[in-house]
């Protein structure tokens, strides 16, 4: 299978009150096309990060905002979104703005719909953003993630301000859409989530410290048999 993302002594350091605060230290990692792996928005210190085979550290400010509106989507635990815009309005907003998008503007709207249709939010497309529960807004930017068919979705905490409930409900959401081939990478501190993927990259103190295949494990044991793992590595 295609790598779609390679990642090699990736570095990122931050500097608080003249202290370095080293994140990350010589991360090194692929991702294959289709994969759904625990594990850029931000400029790197040092290392090479490769997507579909483009070093996006090489690219221009302009370039990499192209890519990222076009071929990645983004979902955040915080769901920001434009208060001045209804949901389906925030939902397509990508889909206006790229430059390489081919739908028509009916098109993109109908793509908006046909999303929460699937993601089961359509009856609040014409309601303002305070108007929902953050289950339903959280689906809400999973859709605009998907609004331009990215190659691969960057998902940070996704599940972290829902309750247990909403946080499931979001999570059999991307995992459809990972089964129905887009490439997931998501970042979490929940063992529950953590055992949806079909792979884990365990990091502490900004290394890798271990690496869990979930994939072909029955979905009955893969949250008791990753949780054993976690306590194997101190987690």
């Amino acid at each position: 299978m295609a790598k779609i993302l390679e990642v090699i002594d990736l570095c990122k350091t931050y500097i608080t009150n003249k202290r370095q605060n080293n994140v990350l230290r010589n991360v090194s990692f692929s991702v294959d096309e289709g994969e759904m792996t625990v594990s850029g928005m931000d400029s790197m210190t040092a290392g090479t990060v490769l997507f579909g085979g483009r070093d996006i550290s090489a690219l221009k400010p302009t370039e990499l905002a192209e890519l990222r509106l076009d071929e990645m989507g983004f979902i955040f635990q915080q769901m920001y979104m434009l208060k001045n815009l209804s949901v389906l309005d925030n939902i397509i907003l990508p889909a206006r703005q790229s430059k390489v998008n081919p739908l028509s503007t009916k098109e993109k709207l109908e793509r908006g719909k046909e999303l929460m249709r699937r993601l089961g939010i359509i009856e609040i497309a014409d309601n303002d953003i305070n108007e929902v529960s953050g289950g339903q807004l959280q689906r809400a930017c999973i859709c605009r993630s998907m609004i331009n068919k990215p190659k691969m979705i960057f998902a940070d905490e996704p599940t972290g301000a829902l309750n247990r409930q909403s946080s499931n409900e979001v999570m059999e959401e991307l995992c459809k859409i990972n089964a129905d081939g887009t490439t997931i990478m998501l970042v979490t501190h929940d063992a529950k989530v953590a055992a949806k993927c079909s792979r884990v990259l365990y990091i502490v103190d900004g290394n890798i410290q271990g690496e869990y295949n979930l994939d072909g494990t029955d979905e009955r044991t893969k949250e008791r048999t990753l949780n054993n793992w976690l306590l194997e590595q101190g987690w």
